[in-house]
């Protein structure tokens, strides 16, 4: 097996805490040991972080993204050996893990594109104001498992690029393509600027307590980012979560049904659902409920589910022996409260394998519609009065995404307009792009992600006010 090291102050070591086998979802097989970091190591790497930052700071932003741009130069040049370490570890289809690649090299170079020009926000006679943009210090990113690599790109980009340091922690369960990572930054970046640990889920409190670090970026569920904000409390640490969702799409008297099925499907069934804006739940128009179960049902059961590192392969398995029996538990919820018209069965085989699952006729108040499954799960709802539904999906504490669909593109958009939610897509999903802001509502996240505004998310404001005459 390949070996892996932890990043700490510009070298790459051995974990103080032994190693962890990392298993591959597909087999249950281990691709290789992962490093552990001790609390000691964990310090060290926030030292070398702060003693970084001064140097760091001062560098003209150009230089800063000039480094960047040569990190996202090197991924590019190992984008294959990047997107079979992330199938090996995570599970996803070799394919959308080359697209997970592509879309972290371009969410780097989109970053080195931006600036943070000082901003004149008075200039009249006797009287100047200007705004300028501080980098915060020692940054630290704790990352998921379902996307390890684009959602580390997200945080890496505007913190590097903003001047800060940073310390990144991955899930336990897929940190070898971070590790990989970590690599490339050795060689480009100075020393201490980036560093990497990895833990069983043990050091996360003691890196959201630090005094030293200055803001916690975190992606991840809505219950661990309630303790990440408890966390940062007790210094008024700078934080962004982005959190769960439970997105709705609501399809419209006016769609084709079964063209809009099948964009509806994709929206849901990629990465085997686990995406936190997939679409949870679909709210369809009665006169098109049959014909869109059908098309999804055909869908589902068609899908080729298998080892992500084999051709073909759709839909992949769950990330991690946890995840799949929560999605189990799911099922039971969706067998007992509606209608299972395709799938509804884990595989009886090696890996943690759940087919798309269409469920019709559910329950508005069951599990499977109230709460995220993150799983390739998608119950289907029909409606009479659009009101209502906007009523309905309002309800819930989530407010990440959700998506409208409908032939009448302004009607949509006001339908869109009306969700409590951070983006809402008409007539696409996942349409993520890192020059437009990202952003949860209600118990989906504080801060933002992406843009412009997510690159001021890793500055302080800093106002000169001054009378000139």
């Amino acid at each position: 097996m390949r070996e892996y090291k932890l990043l700490i102050d510009g070298a790459l070591v051995d974990g103080a805490a032994g190693t962890m086998d990392v298993v591959n979802p597909a087999t249950e097989a281990p691709v290789a040991a992962c490093p552990l970091a001790d609390e000691a190591q964990l310090d060290a790497a926030v030292a070398a972080a702060k003693a970084a930052f001064p140097a760091w700071a001062a560098r003209p932003l150009a230089e800063r993204a000039a480094l960047i741009d040569r990190l996202a130069d090197a991924m590019m040049e190992r984008r294959d050996e990047f997107a079979r370490l992330l199938t090996q570890e995570q599970g996803k289809p070799l394919d959308q893990a080359t697209g997970e690649i592509m879309g972290s090299v371009f969410t780097l170079k989109a970053f080195t594109t931006m600036t943070l020009d000082p901003r004149v926000l008075k200039d009249e006679p006797g009287h100047k104001v200007i705004e300028y943009r501080r980098p915060l210090g020692v940054v630290a990113a704790i990352t998921p498992w379902n996307f390890p690599v684009v959602l580390l790109m997200n945080k890496v980009g505007p913190a590097l690029l903003s001047g800060n340091t940073m310390v990144a922690k991955p899930a336990p369960t897929t940190p070898l393509t971070s590790l990989l990572f970590a690599e490339l930054a050795k060689d480009i970046l100075p020393r201490g600027v980036f560093n990497i640990l990895c833990d069983r889920n043990d050091l996360g409190a003691r890196l959201s307590t630090h005094p030293d670090v200055a803001k916690i970026a975190f992606t991840g569920s809505t219950a661990t980012g309630k303790k990440v904000m408890e966390s940062a409390a007790g210094s008024v640490k700078r934080i962004t979560l982005e959190l769960g969702g439970n997105d709705a799409a609501i399809v419209l008297d006016d769609a084709e049904p079964v063209e809009t099925a099948q964009k509806v499907f994709q929206g849901a069934m990629v990465n085997a659902g686990q995406v936190c804006v997939a679409i949870k739940r679909a709210y369809v128009a009665e006169p098109l409920y049959d014909s869109f179960c059908a098309e999804l049902a055909r869908l589902a059961k068609e899908a080729i589910v298998d080892d992500g590192d084999k051709q073909g392969t759709q839909v992949g398995p769950l990330q991690n022996k946890a995840q799949y029996e929560k999605v189990k538990d799911f099922l039971d919820d969706a067998k007992a409260n509606g209608s299972i018209i395709a799938g509804g069965e884990a595989l009886d085989r090696p890996g943690y394998f759940i087919p798309p699952t269409i469920v019709r006729d559910v329950a508005p108040d069951a599990r499977i519609v109230q709460e995220e499954q993150f799983g390739p799960i998608l119950p289907v709802l029909s409606y009479r009065n659009v009101e209502e539904v906007i009523a309905d999906v309002n309800r819930s504490d989530y407010g990440l995404g959700g998506t409208v669909w409908g032939k009448d593109v302004g009607r949509a958009m006001d339908v869109a307009s009306r969700i409590d939610s951070g983006t809402v897509w008409v007539n696409q999903a996942m349409a993520l792009d890192p020059s437009i802001p990202f952003r949860g509502a209600k118990q989906s996240g504080f801060g933002g992600e992406l843009g412009e505004e997510g690159l001021h998310e890793y500055t302080q404001p800093h106002i000169v006010n001054a009378i000139t005459a």
